[in-house]
């Protein structure tokens, strides 16, 4: 940090006019070694966790939001930028340029020297409520995670017995099984239970997180001091609220552009997720002989229809499903056969034992870099699943990419294969596609390279990457008996394919719980966020049936008080941007399985792959992002294939 601020004030002493070589160059490079250092921190803070990197993180965190605010709320940098601005400058360098300014604008530059004081001490603080919050969180995951005896576990198969006990010795527990709770708040667990009050105990644990019970992971205070606290930065920077700020620097522009997607879907949803619901209590009264149908039923209910209806047999896919096979075989052949990309298992070591690491290269033998692959679940470790780049390659910067995927897979006993769910086949496609945007990544600018886009583009590239796990011809290499070979037959893949809409309420109507629930938290001005944690839960249900889509049996996939994305994991009133993006990915799917197609391949070759390269994963934030899609497609994006894929409208 204190190299960064040398080289940012000597290039703020020069007195001539601003140029790409006497200031754009070595302002964007003055920060390139803080970046890795602090991108391997986090990686070790959000990988490892523990006490002691918790500690560090609570010390560090709040001194690095203070070295960015010194460095763009400084009027002299904004000048500068409004200078260079002005110049004859190439595109991607004049947009690269702006952006700097616009967050020059966004972080108060332009603000008079009491307001910027002020708006300083609020990062300062609110980088301090995040990490808190963040690590609250973690460690109610291990708080609150649920001992179970043998006799709860029938449907459980033996390597998720041999999991849950790995997970008991790996703690303090005096338990023989431990699930740590994961992020979400469906745990995976409640697919398989046969127990109905173990079901329901573990739903329970997952919904209370955080809420007060425990005093040591009451998030609640934290969270509503944060709230209050963005929506006075907002108006600080001119805005009515934190979601209008929000809305201002992503693809979105405006929340009324954000109402727009949003808006028409809820009532479908509804229908859907009430017919459902219908659906399920009748088939648990018959299938169960249970009278009751409850929210820790849904899952299990639902998978169990599916299965019925699709001939799909969770259980019997499983051994089809193993890691290793997936990734190699998967999700690198995929990644082969669009971008002509080659991956090589290296003997490199991780952070930690579990990481394997892949070097990566195109066709031709140019080496783009190492991928690091962290599946296993730990204590300490952050819930869900994320990208995250350590390095990452531009022209100016970096010549390659250090690229990570992280996941929360239980780890089976020593010498056990690794099966994963379905879920966790397409989360393992997912961050991948992350991972693609990052060593794809085409650019001059490092402040402009590979997933350095606005929150409501980055997951579009990563949506799109999901559709390859159920390419047939994907499928037939990866999908094999991990002790005979055998490939998954061929009806069990045709089912998978069949499937994919069917659930489609209750995804939808717990996803869009959480869209909803973030945007109403945001768009309160600071005297109307809520004065006490006793007010919270109050504010939540209120907030809630606002919806539209709230459903007694269908919780939010975050409640409030571990909603991990919006108060700790930089998507405040961002968390439209999956919705948003899946409206582009579903356009893009549309075209990849019909206008890109050759000869019945569905767009899995090297034409299409490339036109999405060129187009979109090479280009980063070089240009707007919404110029790369319509290149792609030669026109804005069209919501209709999402609805579709939805059963909002009529196929």
């Amino acid at each position: 940090m204190e190299h960064q601020r040398g080289v940012v004030a000597s290039l703020l002493e020069v007195t001539d006019a601003p140029t790409v070589d006497n200031f754009l160059r070595p302002f964007e490079l003055s920060g390139a070694q803080l970046e890795v250092e602090a991108s391997i921190f986090y990686t070790y803070c959000s990988s490892i966790g523990g006490a002691e990197w918790d500690r560090v993180e609570a010390e560090l965190s709040p001194k690095m939001t203070a070295h960015e605010d010194a460095l763009y709320m400084d009027p002299r940098l904004y000048r500068r930028f409004e200078q260079l601005c002005q110049a004859d400058l190439d595109p991607e360098t004049a947009y690269t340029a702006r952006e700097h300014l616009k967050r020059c604008q966004q972080s108060g530059a332009g603000l008079d020297e009491a307001a910027r004081g002020e708006l300083a001490t609020i990062n300062n603080r609110m980088a301090e409520l995040s990490t808190e919050i963040g690590q609250r969180i973690v460690q109610a995951g291990l708080d609150d995670a649920v001992e179970f005896t043998e006799a709860e576990l029938n449907g459980l198969s033996a390597s998720q017995r041999e999991g849950l006990a790995g997970e008991a010795a790996a703690t303090d527990s005096s338990a023989a099984y431990l699930a740590t709770l994961r992020l979400p708040t469906q745990q995976p667990l409640l697919d398989n239970l046969d127990d109905a009050a173990a079901r329901a105990r573990l739903l329970d644990a997952s919904l209370r997180r955080c809420d007060g019970h425990d005093a040591a992971t009451d998030t609640r205070e934290s969270i509503l001091e944060l709230v209050r606290l963005r929506a006075r930065a907002a108006k600080l920077l001119g805005y009515p609220n934190h979601a209008a700020y929000v809305a201002a620097n992503s693809s979105a522009g405006t929340l009324e552009n954000i109402d727009a997607l949003l808006s028409p879907m809820m009532a479908p949803i509804a229908r859907n997720v009430a017919a459902e619901a219908e659906e399920l209590a009748a088939f648990v009264k018959e299938r169960w002989a249970k009278d009751s149908f409850t929210a820790s039923d849904w899952v299990r209910a639902q998978n169990q229809a599916r299965a019925e209806k699709f001939s799909i047999d969770d259980e019997a896919l499983t051994p089809y499903l193993e890691l290793d096979n997936v990734l190699e075989k998967g999700v690198f052949y995929a990644a082969n056969k669009l971008y002509g990309l080659t991956f090589t298992r290296t003997e490199e070591h991780g952070y930690t034992d579990d990481v394997v690491v892949w070097k990566i290269t195109e066709e031709d033998g140019t080496f783009l870099g190492y991928f690091l692959g962290d599946y296993y679940a730990r204590p300490g470790k952050r819930g869900g699943a994320w990208m995250h780049a350590i390095v990452q390659k531009s022209a100016e910067g970096a010549p390659a990419s250090v690229i990570c995927n992280n996941l929360n897979i239980t780890k089976p006993a020593p010498g056990e294969p690794t099966l994963l769910s379905w879920d966790e086949v397409e989360t393992a496609f997912h961050e991948f596609g992350h991972a693609l945007h990052g060593f794809l990544s085409d650019v001059r600018w490092p402040s402009v390279a590979g997933t350095n886009v606005p929150r409501d583009f980055v997951e579009y590239p990563s949506q799109v990457n999901e559709i390859w796990a159920r390419h047939p011809e994907v499928l037939s290499r990866y999908a094999r008996h991990y002790q005979t070979g055998e490939v998954l037959p061929a009806a069990q893949t045709e089912a998978l394919v069949a499937s994919r809409g069917y659930g489609a309420g209750f995804r939808m109507c717990e996803i869009e719980q959480a869209v909803l629930l973030d945007q109403a938290w945001h768009r309160l001005s600071e005297a109307e966020v809520p004065a006490s944690p006793a007010d919270f839960e109050a504010f939540e249900e209120k907030a809630l049936r606002a919806t539209g889509v709230q459903h007694e049996l269908v919780p939010p996939r975050y409640r409030s008080a571990y909603f991990n994305h919006v108060f700790s994991g930089g998507y405040s009133a961002g968390y439209y941007s999956y919705t948003w993006c899946e409206a582009l990915d579903a356009d893009t799917v549309a075209w990849f399985q019909n206008d890109a197609a050759r000869e019945g391949d569905l767009g899995l070759n090297r034409e299409a792959g490339e036109k999405l390269r060129r187009e979109v994963l090479s280009r980063g934030n070089s240009r707007d992002p919404k110029e790369s899609f319509a290149a792609l497609l030669g026109r804005d994006v069209d919501a209709t294939a999402l609805l579709k894929r939805h059963g909002l409208v009529e196929a």
